[in-house]
This record gives C-alpha cells, structure tokens and sequence, in this order.
C-alpha cells in the first residue's frame, strides 16, 4: 500500500484507539464469526463484539455488515472479512497440488495474485491461505491443498504464495492479509484420517515440518492459523511450545495469531480442557489472538480477566495486533467495497487464459509408450470414454465456492470445440464416478467404431479436501471394469486422470498406453487437456507428491532413511535367509515417484561438474550439468539437485532437495544448468537439536527426478 494512505494509522494511532476501548470492545476484536451465529449479529456489531467476518461472500451483506461497524458502532472500527481463496475466486485455477507439479514460483505467485485480485473486489481482506503442510499420507484429503512432500519445495511454494496474496493492491489501495496454514504439522494426521493425532519427534518436526511455515514468515505473513491436531499430546491451539517458544520468540513473529474453525472449542472434545471457559484460557495464554467460530472468548474471556486468570494487558497485546492489521489493510481508510466495479474484476478474458495456461502446466505426462502422445487433430477417430467426458463440477476441485459449474466446460465439449468439423468423436461415460453402474455395450459399440480411446477417469471433487479422506485410493465405483473392458478391446487406450490426490493405480498405469494426470484443473481444465492431446502445449509438470503401489506403502516419500539393513543391500543373513527392510509382497519403491514426470520430447543429461571437490564450512560450490533436448519438440524440463550426507552424528535422508531449475529448450538446444550449494545448505541437526554444519563426505545427483541422475561426491571439511 503506498505510504501515503496508511501514514495516520502508524502504531500510535492504534494504541490511542485501544486506550479508549472498553474491555467488552477488545474482547470483540478477537472474535470472528460467521452468518449463521445463534446471536444477533448485527446487534454485536453495533456493540463492537465482533472484529471480524468469515465465509461471507455476498458483497452487498459484507458493505451492509461494514457499515453497520463503522457508522452505528462506538469507535467505528472496520471488520475483517475473511475466506477461504484457496486456488481461485470466480475463476478457478487447479488445486494447490496440481500447481506444485509446474514447479514454477513465479506462476504460483500470479496465480494466487490473480486469485486474490477477484476475491479483494468481492469483499475479501483476510485469506485462509496458503496451507503449506507436508503431505505424504495421500489417503488425507487435504494433500489437495499442499505442495506435496518435500520441505524444501514446500518453502519455496510457500514464499510464493504469501508474496503472490499479499503484494496485491486494488485501486483504492485495499489489499489482503494471507494467513499460513495449519500450524503446525497438520499433514502428520495418523492414518490419513483429518483431524487425527500428529506424534513425531522434535527433529523430524522442526527439519521436516515447520521449514515451510517459517517461510511465510521469513516472507512477511501477516496472519497464522493453528491447526486442529495435537502435536506430542498438546493441541495446537493451546499449545505453547508452538505458538510462544518456536513463532513468536524463535521466528520473531508480530501478526496476528487465529485458531481453526471451532479450534479452541474442541479443546474439550481433546480431552484438554473440561469446559469452553477453561478452552479460552489454555488458547489465550498460549497466544491465540482470535477465536474462529469457538465461542469461548466471547463468553468467558471478559470473566477470565475479571477473576485474574488473564491480565488485561496480555488482552490488548492481541487487540493492537489485531487493529494494526486492519491498519496495514487500508481498512480504516477504505472500509467499503465499490460494488460497480466488481463485475469487471471478475472472469475477465485474460484470467481466464491464464487459468488455461496453469492449468496446462500442472499437467503430468505419467507414461507414452511409442510417443503415443501428442494425437493428430485430424488422423483419427475418437471415442471419448468414461465418467469424466461429462464432467463440469469436478473438474473445479475441492475449496471452490464462488466457481460457477455453468462456466466449466467439459472434455466431450473441448474436443468437439478444437477437432475439425465432421471428425469423428463419440462419447460414453460408460459409468458414473463412485456408483455401481456400468454400461458396456453402448462403450463396446463406440469404442470399435474409434481409431484411439480416451479414458476420462477420476474421483468426484468431493473426495478430496478437509474431512474428506479415503482409506482405498483406487478408482471409485466401477472405473476398474470400465479400463479393463477398454483395454480388450484392442485399441490404443490413453488414460486421462483427473484427482485431487495421488491415486494407488498400477493396474490402469500398465494397462493403459498413455497416462496423463489432469487433477483437478479448475474452470479451465477440459481446454488445458485438450492443449496438451494434441500438442499445442508439450507437458512438462513433475509430481510432488509420490504415487504410491497400494495403500500398504503408506508413507511413501523419497527422502526416507536408509536403515540398518537397506533395502538395496544384500542384507543380513539371518535364519539362512537375507534380511532386508522390504516387503514379502509389494516393491519398496513407489509406482511414481516424486519429481517423475515425461516429455514429448526427451532430455539428455551429461557432463557433470564439480567446481571444487571440497568446500569448507563458510564457503560454497557450483554443481553443474548440460542438459540436451535430444528429441523432435521444444520442451521444458525441471532439473532437480539432491543432496545426501554420507555419514552424519544421526541419520540423514537418503536424498534431500537442494535445488531446482526449470529450463526451456528448442530441439537440439543444450544448456549447462549450475546449482550454487552452499555449507549452509548442507546445516541439519545434531543430537541435541542445535544447527551444525558437519564435515565429511557428501553426494550429489543432478537428475530429471529423485529417482535417477548424475552424481558425484564432494567433501565439506
């Protein structure tokens, strides 16, 4: 925000405004509410008892609901107004784990610049977002929601996303407050089930876990959310090793801290506090500024602070956080939306192209055997198969309120849209997504008439995303059948995956020819598709989250330990047979693994150098490599630096994400691609959690994912 329109509301206009608040005030800043609220709303508005507003996106309500706080309150104190602008407003863009597979942070940083954009013209102020848990247990439906596995990616997306929401500005000088999510460890959940207990080790959380969340606040997050598991046995939302020790005194947070929906109320349903009064004093005074939807501090704060169990002044230490946001936001200056313009700011031609261009780059070229894949637009006949030829609503994923189905158009219409006239396309669903219906004859009939099958194939929106987790993660209903009967067929069958997770499927991935993975791409999914068939865009995305072989590998993530008895060693013989960390009946390694992801063309990797076999403790080295597009189409490839310490005071990872690049190359074209590694980013650790920098051998590929590559050792002494 320029500096002209926020200069009178500097710290000191804030704390004149708090010294004049009565404590029923303050408290009211550290409530949010939503809509359907037992109380009078706009009563408690003109009484200044509630601060702010969420899941309201009725932009006439919200102005009618921001006048009545500035006009008809005492102080005249704008609300927040707060939502969910998870990967789109009106414009819908594909699911967070979608976009992580581009790899690329600048294009996430437009997207949620884009996102917000919509959403801020709408009303929106305060956004739940960007959720950066770690995620390898895909049975958890909010994987959805994540970049995936990996830490040091994560970090990377989730300094993105923060810049990409909070750098925006609209013309009256309003922006947004991103707010990181679920602090902390969230994804941990046991089971993959939502809401489920998180146990891990101190280690495992602060070098797995919390890098990302750091980095929204490195960053400049304004806003953190708790998150609703226990960590170790504490809640997060009462928990003061979290919220104090490691945000506040470690990290040097000053924003706002606000609890999940109903987060503080379920501290009794933990088991943790015995009734809603003693739920508000464990959260206050772990530090939660704002209770979302839990009732407790609207209730029992004022008579916490009346009976000395909460100072007054640990109130307005998070009532002067609270009002130097609404600050920072332009609020005080510009409170009011300008409901004439909001129709222009919405779905305008150019956001929509870039949702098409997101929504082609998140793409997953999982398998094309004999180069398939890119079709001929007209060489051929299609039969266009399965529950997803049909599909709009889906296609917008989980977190998508505002999208309207009626702008989503489906796959049938894209392909009839960009064949020529009079081609050949039929189209059967064959069978709804999760039901036990199954028509073969009508897909029998317009499969024998086709050249080539498309399978459109998936799971409902609906499975995936919060409370939505699945034990199984083959495809629902009767899809199984469906592949099996196209695949009999005879004819060249090209999968088409669209989800919100990664899918166990390793009978589709052998049956099938070509396998692209769509996810869930938004409003603009079915063109993206379509784009990437018949090559007018070359698929590039990588996955980010392991594909595991059946639910029994679960965790599956390629920065795991070696073990005493590794799998790739001969093992130990023990009882006459070698023992080994495998299974008796499944593989070790996942059907695809993380950073995985093909071309239309192919990349040839050579000449890796060192610029130096040692670096020393303050030092660093370049790790290079030349990169060929040796095939027939110009393409971009994401090359990938893994790094592994040989031999450490604990145990380290296998391999660990050091870098990446994503490059573009014509046919023909080579390029020397050069990570700087740094000692500091070799830092773990130790046993008794301080940071060390430690001497001895390392190794290091360069490779097109975390399976294969280039590699070389160098020593850090």
């Amino acid at each position: 925000m320029p500096q002209q329109e926020i200069k009178r509301f500097d710290k000191e206009f804030c704390l004149n405004l708090l010294r004049r608040m009565t404590l029923s005030e303050k408290i009211g800043q550290m409530v949010q509410a939503d809509l359907r609220w037992k109380e009078d709303i706009k009563k408690l508005l003109r009484d200044g008892r509630i601060g702010s507003l969420l899941t309201v996106r009725d932009p006439h309500a919200i102005n009618e609901y921001q006048h009545i706080a500035v006009e008809e309150s005492r102080l005249g104190i704008p609300l927040l107004v707060g939502n969910d602008i998870i990967h789109g407003y009106r414009t819908i863009f594909p699911i967070p784990l979608a976009l992580a597979s581009s790899w690329d942070m600048q294009l996430i940083e437009e997207v949620a610049r884009a996102s917000i954009a919509e959403a801020v013209a709408c009303g929106t102020t305060w956004n739940f977002a960007p959720m950066v848990d770690i995620s390898r247990d895909p049975r958890w439906g909010r994987i959805a929601e994540s970049g995936g596995e990996d830490p040091y990616l994560n970090s990377q997306m989730s300094r993105a996303w923060t810049h990409g929401f909070q750098s925006y500005q609209d013309p009256s000088g309003r922006c947004v407050a991103a707010c990181v999510k679920h602090y902390a460890a969230y994804g941990g959940a046991e089971s993959g089930k939502d809401y489920n207990s998180v146990d891990m080790s101190e280690r495992r959380l602060r070098e797995e876990y919390l890098p990302p969340y750091h980095a929204a606040v490195e960053a400049g997050v304004k806003t953190v959310m708790t998150s609703f598991n226990d960590l170790n046995g504490v809640p997060a939302t009462a928990n003061v090793f979290l919220l104090k020790q490691i945000l506040r005194t470690e990290w040097g947070f000053e924003g706002v801290v606000i609890s999940d929906f109903d987060a503080i109320g379920e501290l009794i349903q933990h088991g943790f506090a015995r009734d809603h009064k003693e739920a508000a004093l464990r959260s206050i005074l772990a530090g939660v500024d704002i209770d979302m939807m839990g009732n407790a501090y609207f209730y029992h704060l004022a008579n916490l602070v009346r009976e000395g169990k909460v100072t007054e002044a640990l109130v307005d230490e998070s009532v002067l956080r609270i009002l130097q946001l609404k600050a920072d936001l332009g609020l005080f200056d510009h409170p009011f939306i300008d409901e004439s313009a909001i129709q222009s700011s919405l779905m305008s031609p150019s956001t929509i192209s870039f949702a098409e261009k997101a929504a082609a780059q998140s793409i997953v070229l999982l398998k094309n055997t004999d180069q398939l894949l890119p079709l001929s637009i007209t060489a051929q006949k299609i039969a266009l198969i399965g529950p997803f030829a049909e599909e709009r609503e889906s296609l917008l994923g989980c977190w998508s309120f505002n999208g309207q189905v009626e702008e989503v158009e489906t796959l049938a219409e894209a392909l009839q849209r960009n064949l020529p006239a009079g081609a050949g396309l039929v189209v059967e669903t064959g069978c709804s997504i999760a039901g036990q219906d199954l028509d073969l004859d009508a897909t029998k009939s317009a499969a024998e008439n086709a050249d080539i099958i498309l399978l459109a194939l998936g799971e409902d929106r609906t499975m995936s995303g919060e409370a939505h987790s699945r034990a199984h993660l083959n495809l629902p209903g009767r899809q199984d059948d469906l592949v099996k009967a196209m695949v009999a067929t005879g004819k060249p069958v090209i999968g088409i995956l669209f989800s919100g997770r990664p899918l166990a499927i390793p009978e589709l991935a052998n049956a099938v020819r070509a396998l692209l993975l769509a996810w869930h791409g938004g409003t603009r999914a079915a063109q993206a598709v379509c784009g990437v068939l018949f090559g007018q865009t070359n698929p590039g995305g990588k996955l980010t989250a392991s594909f595991p072989r059946s639910e029994g590998q679960i965790p599956v993530y390629y920065a795991h330990k070696r073990t005493g008895r590794p799998i790739d060693s001969t093992g130990v013989i023990q009882f006459n047979e070698a023992h080994r960390s495998s299974y008796l009946d499944e593989s070790n390694a996942p059907l695809f693994c993380f950073g995985y992801g093909l071309s239309y063309t192919q990349f040839t990797y050579s000449d890796l150098q060192l610029s130096s076999p040692k670096i020393d403790q303050k030092g660093s080295l370049t790790i290079s490599a030349t990169i060929e597009n040796s095939g027939k189409f110009a393409g971009e490839e994401v090359v990938q630096l893994y790094v592994r310490d040989m031999v450490g005071v604990v145990t380290r990872p296998v391999k660990e994400l050091k870098g990446f690049q994503k490059v573009k190359l014509q046919p023909g074209e080579k390029r020397q691609v050069a990570f700087e590694l740094s000692a500091a980013d070799l830092a773990f650790l130790d046993v008794e959690l301080h940071h060390i920098i430690e001497p001895g051998e390392y190794q290091a590929w360069i490779g097109p994912n975390s399976s294969e590559g280039l590699t070389a050792t160098f020593e850090l002494v």
